[in-house]
């Protein structure tokens, strides 16, 4: 098996770090509790709400990556992974520079310096070579990427990622959410946990 992942709130969880800038830059009140999409959709009935959606996003991204935490299972995959032998590779629709962050932090390094910092690439506990991480301008590029690599699996948080008609054939696709009422025919695995995605990758069927 080779094992792809995405980045950006699939390993890397920004909740905590959305919800404390969008307060101090005024966007939501102080009592506002809620996840990324909640923080979202309230920030976009603002006037200009799109416009500071996307500005708060460059700096959360850019600026604010130093608070993000990685998702609770991550690494009990990750040694799994290393266990049964399976490469991972992970597959990022990132921009060197945000379009909309004033203070053009380079992104892909950022996530990377993240990545180092809790031990998934370099030399820490997951190692993942930094040549095993790849960084694309487009969609499209993640998923010709993502078809070059040969992967097996392929985990990612966005469901429009793993219903493109350009996502490769024969990868099994894991959606990494809690969300509810998905069709019955869609082609992938929701997986709210995980718990659940390594249960789907390596203990299903055995």
């Amino acid at each position: 098996m080779r094992i792809g992942i995405d980045f950006d709130n699939t390993i890397i969880g920004y909740d905590d770090v959305f919800l404390a800038a969008a307060r101090d830059w005024g966007l939501i009140d102080a009592a506002f509790q809620g996840r990324k999409q909640a923080i979202r959709d309230a920030i976009r009935l603002l006037p200009d709400g799109e416009l500071a959606w996307q500005g708060l996003q460059g700096h959360v991204y850019s600026q604010g990556i130093g608070g993000a935490s990685m998702f609770d299972g991550v690494a009990s995959f990750l040694r799994r992974c290393r266990l049964e032998r399976c490469p991972v590779l992970i597959v990022s629709h990132k921009t060197e520079y945000g379009h909309h962050d004033p203070s053009q932090v380079n992104l892909r390094q950022a996530a990377l310096d993240w990545m180092r910092r809790f031990g998934i690439v370099g030399g820490g506990e997951f190692s993942i070579p930094v040549e095993q991480i790849f960084f694309e301008d487009t969609r499209r590029d993640k998923l010709s990427r993502i078809s070059v690599l040969d992967c097996s699996h392929f985990i990612d948080d966005l469901e429009e990622v793993l219903s493109d008609p350009a996502f490769p054939k024969g990868v099994t696709r894991l959606l990494f959410s809690d969300c509810a009422g998905v069709v019955s025919d869609a082609p992938y695995v929701v997986c709210p946990s995980w718990r659940h995605i390594e249960e789907q990758v390596f203990d299903r069927g055995r």
